[in-house]
Formats: structure tokens, C-alpha cells, sequence
């Protein structure tokens, strides 16, 4: 298979078993630049990587040095299979552009609960991750589901939010939300709303912020960079 170059992955495919998501540093914006380029070509050069990969994109960080890279694939069993051939060279040749990029292990995932498709173009990712203190399937859940509820209650609610996509952890201890946005400053905008975040001042927005167990976290805004998928060529 060929690759295809998309303007954005479509999250909510329904023969995505499993995302792994996570991010590499690369130090500086020329860095990063960089690395994109280099992503970008060793990709193209190279036929599709794995027939279990449906989609792989690029994100880049308004910090100037992170991407944030989300692989869909069709299930565990399609990546380990993967795993163990022991790749094909594409990282080797991005280092050997860029050297020294610091990559932190990625996470892997089930989507759980979206918010709607989507189907506008996302001008910003936004990124949130939470941590748990111990692995409990029911919990996260649990609190993705209280999101719903804080969303769905919310008297009023910021414009400029596209989707959101909530994924599960598959070891139980976390949950990452790929919220898409119009625009980096329709996130800011939001945030700088009367509640403890994007949401209003409710007691279902309260509940989510003081959810039992929850150890850390994040939020990260992101500009999409690069997004590819099997082509339909030999």
C-alpha cells in the first residue's frame, strides 16, 4: 500500500481498536521543524508501514519544541505483530536528520465516548491527560461519563469546541481527551470563563474536578502538522 497525505485523522472510525498516543521532544523550533520534515519524507519514501495501521499523525506543540504523535490501529494483536518485526528504519532516518530527540514512551488506548463526529477542520488540537492512582477500568469510565454530564447540563457552554474524544487507557490508569478546537485562542477564551476551566460554575463540573483518585495531569494545545493513511496503490 502507498501513502496517503490527510488533512486530519478521522478519530471516530469504527475498526480502530486501539490509539497509541505520546510525544517527542525535539529541543527547539528549528529542531521540531525539522523533524517534521524528516517525518514527513521518510514516510513518503516508504511503502504504507503495516496493514493493522489505519492512520498516523503529527501534532506540534505551541511550547515550539513537542510533537504529540496519535496512531490508529486496528487492535493490540495487529501492533505487537508490528512490534516484533523490529520496525523499518523510518525513526533511524528521522534521527539521522535530527539527532537526539528525546521520545517519551507511548500510551495505548480505546476510544471510549465522543462528543459529536466532528467533520469541521480543527484549527488546534487540545490534549488533556489525566492520571489515576491505580488501574480501575470502571473508574475511568466513570469519570469520562461525569464529563458527559457536566457537558450536557452545562448552561453555557464557550464556543469554538469542534469534538471531543475521550480515550480509555488500556492498562486502567488513565484517560486522554483529543478535543478539537477552531482555534488555539477559542481554547484560551474558554478557559478564561468564570468556571475552573472550559465549563461553567456547575456542581457536575465540580464533581469532575474533585474526582476521587485522580493523582495528575495535563492540558496541551497543538497545531495539527501532518496526518497519513494506507493509499490505494500497490
Amino acid at each position: 500500500m502507498t501513502v496517503e497525505f490527510v488533512s486530519r485523522p478521522d478519530v471516530t472510525r469504527a475498526d480502530a481498536g486501539i490509539a497509541r498516543a505520546g510525544t517527542w521532544d525535539a529541543g527547539t523550533p528549528e529542531r521540531r521543524r525539522r523533524t517534521v520534515e524528516a517525518i514527513r519524507s521518510a514516510w513518503a519514501d516508504r511503502p504504507w508501514l503495516h496493514p493493522g495501521l489505519l492512520s498516523y499523525s503529527v501534532h506540534v506543540g505551541e511550547d515550539d519544541r513537542t510533537l504529540f504523535h496519535y496512531a490508529q490501529w486496528t487492535g493490540e494483536e495487529s501492533y505487537r505483530d508490528f512490534a516484533n518485526s523490529g520496525g523499518d528504519g523510518r525513526d533511524a532516518e528521522v534521527d539521522g536528520v535530527v539527532p537526539g530527540i528525546e521520545r517519551h514512551a507511548p500510551h495505548t488506548y480505546e476510544l471510549y465516548r465522543s462528543s459529536s463526529p466532528g467533520g469541521r477542520e480543527p484549527g488546534c488540537v487540545v490534549v488533556v491527560d489525566v492520571e489515576f492512582d491505580g488501574a480501575d477500568r470502571a473508574r475511568q469510565r466513570d469519570w469520562v461519563d461525569g464529563v458527559f454530564e457536566a457537558l450536557g447540563t452545562d448552561p453555557a457552554l464557550p464556543p469554538g469546541g469542534i469534538a471531543a474524544h475521550f480515550h480509555v487507557g488500556t492498562d486502567g490508569t488513565r484517560v486522554l481527551n483529543y478535543a478539537e478546537w477552531e482555534s488555539a485562542q477559542a481554547h484560551v477564551d474558554a478557559l478564561a470563563g468564570p468556571g475552573d476551566g472550559v465549563g461553567s460554575r456547575t456542581p457536575q463540573w465540580q464533581r469532575v474536578q474533585t474526582y476521587p483518585g485522580v493523582t495528575g495531569g495535563g492540558v496541551h494545545r497543538y497545531t495539527p502538522a501532518l496526518s497519513l493513511r494506507p493509499g490505494q496503490g500497490a
